[in-house]
């Protein structure tokens, strides 16, 4: 299995290598030279594996020769050995909902199952290479802080974070910044998200400073971690659909990297009937979906802040294949986006999209809504980003579908909504509790390239 740019089809580049690459130097998003689709008889198989089990048998179909069996069983036991849940992932079934439990990692969000795979594989393969790299990544909330958990005190690598200044939780933040690891580098830029994610991606683009700091990236451009969501897609049909219908997911997303996922799985032969694309007000990929229009706006600050997101960056992945493929017009469409401000679907395009995803945005006052009615009715409690793959869901043609919605995060790390919705601030788990009670470490500075370059440069 190789791989090439979404904006370079003539790549044929090895796992190992987009891994550390993480960003194609065209400023492309890394693809496999094809999807394997799976025959019934090897679909069948999955009713009888662990999460564990799922993990190693999806990842093997996409990293080549990178890892032998032991490395890779070696990699995925120790990275889901953290989790505080069993399998790694359960399901509360409330209603006609299935609610995908996937915040029992270190960090409490679903980005620690990719993440703590990826901090393996990292110390593997840089320990057999003899080199030191650089990770530099961009967050709305969760991703650093499952980041860091999984590279600290790692050797050989080094990860700077960038999170917009006093635009995520307090309990977010202090989860990364309280990391008083010496190859952890926190860094809050006065800007968005956006801004933050532009800035690495800048960085990737730059090719001497990055071959000069030796830059890898850890956000859910690396295709690894899309391998990594694939899993929990397999997971929830074989292990919670008894009924085994086509499956109906609703995925709360900003960076489009999570529901993805679930379009490979598809692809790959599992019998998904609908992927729904949940967004906050921060609404540009429902209105890509609905009109044909892909144009960023300001970004809104909001009480989902993981999904405070204009630009998705995995995105460019479907416009890759809604081009037919083809390079130069998916080149054209990302060309309109930096030069007009937006690019246009074609008719055919939007309708092929629409055969993959329909979506739903949900406003502050429908979050918090949604939280208190469903502490009130089931005295169970979900975070603001997972009320928003909720609503989709309480329509009632969906009154009979087997419907699934991704807990993204727990609950906790969003006290202020919380109190706002039910007037009860959640309790954090023990662990963590003493974690963001030490002193925090972090640098602000300006939404400037050429500064956060040089602050990088000094730290290495």
């Amino acid at each position: 299995m190789n791989y090439f740019s979404t904006r370079n089809t003539k790549l044929n580049l090895s796992f190992k290598k987009i891994f550390f690459k993480g960003l194609s130097e065209d400023g492309g998003l890394f693809l496999p030279n094809q999807i394997p689709r799976l025959s019934d008889k090897e679909l069948k198989i999955f009713e009888k594996y662990n999460f564990q089990q799922m993990s190693f048998k999806i990842f093997k179909y996409f990293i080549g020769d990178t890892f032998n069996d032991n490395e890779l069983k070696k990699i995925i036991d120790t990275a889901y050995s953290k989790f505080r849940e069993p399998n790694i992932i359960d399901v509360k079934i409330l209603d006609h909902i299935s609610y995908v439990q996937l915040h029992h990692g270190p960090t409490l969000a679903f980005k620690d199952i990719a993440m703590q795979v990826l901090g393996g594989m990292y110390e593997l393969l840089l320990k057999s290479e003899n080199i030191k790299i650089n990770l530099v990544t961009a967050t709305s909330g969760d991703t650093g802080a499952a980041a860091i958990d999984a590279i600290k005190d790692k050797k050989n690598v080094n990860i700077f974070v960038l999170h917009p200044h006093n635009k995520i939780s307090s309990v977010q933040r202090q989860l990364m910044t309280t990391c008083n690891a010496e190859n952890v580098f926190n860094i809050a830029i006065k800007g968005s998200f956006d801004d933050c994610q532009k800035i690495v991606k800048d960085m990737f683009v730059d090719q001497d400073f990055a071959n000069k700091i030796n830059m890898s990236g850890v956000n859910s451009i690396n295709w690894a971690r899309i391998i990594a969501q694939i899993v929990y897609y397999f997971f929830i049909y074989y292990k919670f659909n008894n009924s085994k219908k086509p499956i109906v997911v609703s995925v709360p997303t900003g960076n489009f990297g999570d529901i993805y996922a679930g379009y490979v799985a598809k692809q790959m032969g599992l019998n998904i009937k609908e992927l729904i694309v949940a967004t906050n007000q921060n609404n540009i990929l429902q209105r890509c979906i609905n009109t044909g229009e892909y144009k960023p706006l300001d970004v809104a600050e909001s009480i989902s802040p993981s999904m405070d997101i204009q630009v998705a960056s995995n995105f460019e992945r479907i416009l890759f294949y809604l081009c037919n493929e083809n390079a130069e017009d998916l080149k054209k469409l990302m060309n309109d986006l930096k030069t007009k401000g937006y690019f246009k679907l074609s008719k055919k395009q939007l309708e092929n999209l629409r055969d993959h995803f329909s979506a739903s945005s949900c406003g502050e006052d429908e979050t918090l809504k949604i939280i208190q009615n469903i502490h009130k009715k089931f005295d169970y409690l979900i975070d603001p980003h997972t009320a928003t793959g909720v609503k989709p869901l309480l329509d009632q043609k969906y009154k009979r579908e087997e419907c699934f919605c991704f807990e993204t995060a727990h609950p906790s790390k969003f006290p202020a909504a919380i109190l706002k919705a039910i007037n009860l601030k959640p309790e954090l788990p023990e662990n963590l509790k003493l974690n963001v009670n030490q002193e925090e470490k972090f640098i602000i500075l300006d939404n400037n390239l050429e500064a956060i370059k040089e602050y990088i440069s000094n730290k290495i």
